[in-house]
């Protein structure tokens, strides 16, 4: 039996993810950005990941998520408890994990047409 890769068919489907670039079927993105199945927030520009809030995801937050992937760049780095506990009070799912498993978890999670964001720390 012979297996195929089957293309992205995803419009915001991650098909590139290197340090300090994304790329997406709509796009190359050279700095911080949230993505949805319906949206790219290509303007979004995070304090450090230490200083994060829920405010910080404003764009996000008019149309939630189920879960939000959290890419902290080059490794994987965890934000403070308070920002988990802001999301799990909106009833969003928070987890942070480097920048190339958030692109894979959200293909993942995307092509099972789950209601899934991943924001991106470049």
């Amino acid at each position: 039996m012979q297996f195929e890769r089957e293309p992205a068919s995803e419009t915001h489907a991650i098909v590139g993810c290197a340090d300090g670039e994304i790329r997406l079927l709509s796009g190359r993105y050279t700095e911080s950005l949230i993505v949805t199945r319906e949206t790219v927030f290509e303007d979004w520009r995070p304090p450090p990941l230490e200083a994060l809030a829920i405010e910080d995801f404003a764009p996000l937050l008019g149309h939630p998520p189920d879960v939000l992937l959290l890419g902290t760049g080059r490794a994987q780095r965890i934000p403070a408890p308070a920002l988990y506990a802001a999301f799990a009070a909106r009833g969003i799912g928070l987890e942070a994990m480097d920048n190339r498993a958030a692109c894979r978890t959200f293909n993942l999670l995307l092509a099972e047409y789950r209601n899934v964001a991943v924001a991106l720390l470049l």
